[in-house]
């Protein structure tokens, strides 16, 4: 990840959930600084009040949208008409689109035609065109506090069962991203890995399994063998990983 981008973050206030807030834009700076930061909505609207008190400590700029027409998002489009003028205005390098609704499918694949990094946020009903339109794609969910979503034993455990099941499907797609890395003797350079996962699955994350990073879920599975190796300086580990 690119520490110094300059990311635009623009939140979809209609369907994204004010409760997110703290842990979404701590993530956000884990890809870059967010130097212009947005949300749009109908702020007449009693549904959004929640989010009134949030927006200062954040430093987030509401937009006043009227839905002028019934049937129809204006908070969409006021949302990809400025992300459209911040792109031309090239005070950012990266955008952060935060909303849970496929209108947005078009606008990711815009920016990222113009070289712009994208990163989408939104919650597990997003649509996987909007998903895989992003470079990469993060659950809000994972991001909540155990305080929040785990109130008792019961149901600490049901929450993990349902969140942290590792399919045939997603080991597959391990398997088949350490041979596309590996070189002929079998390794692959883990951090290759991940980027790749990314670009075949731009919503893959580690955390969806209950692992904070990529190396203890590898780790965890065993259809893999794992290598540490030291670098030419000695200052860090490098991690390898193999198909058994």
């Amino acid at each position: 990840m690119i520490k110094d981008t300059k990311i635009a973050v623009l939140i979809d206030g209609d369907n994204i959930p004010s409760k997110y807030i703290s842990e979404m834009m701590e993530e956000i700076t884990k890809y870059g600084t967010p130097t212009i930061k947005r949300i749009y909505g109908d702020w007449t609207k009693p549904h959004l009040s929640k989010w009134k008190n949030v927006l200062l400590e954040n430093a987030i700029t509401p937009i006043q949208q009227y839905g002028y027409t019934t049937g129809k998002n204006a908070t969409d489009s006021a949302m990809i008409i400025d992300a459209m003028d911040i792109l031309y205005s090239e005070k950012v390098n990266g955008f952060c689109l935060v909303s849970s609704d496929s209108d947005f499918t078009k606008l990711a694949t815009r920016l990222r035609e113009a070289a712009m990094v994208v990163y989408g946020m939104g919650e597990k009903k997003t649509p996987n065109p909007f998903i895989v339109a992003c470079d990469k794609f993060i659950y809000l969910e994972i991001l909540a506090s155990d305080d929040e979503h785990e109130k008792d034993d019961k149901g600490r455990k049901a929450k993990k069962e349902n969140l942290y099941n590792i399919t045939p499907k997603v080991i597959k797609l391990l398997q088949n991203s350490v041979d596309d890395s590996a070189d002929d003797d079998g390794w692959a350079f883990l951090g290759d890995v991940g980027s790749l996962i990314l670009k075949k699955q731009p919503n893959f994350d580690s955390r969806n399994f209950g692992f904070q990073k990529l190396t203890p879920l590898f780790k965890s599975l065993p259809q893999f063998e794992m290598e540490q190796r030291d670098q030419t300086n000695g200052r860090f580990k490098l991690i390898f990983v193999k198909n058994k």
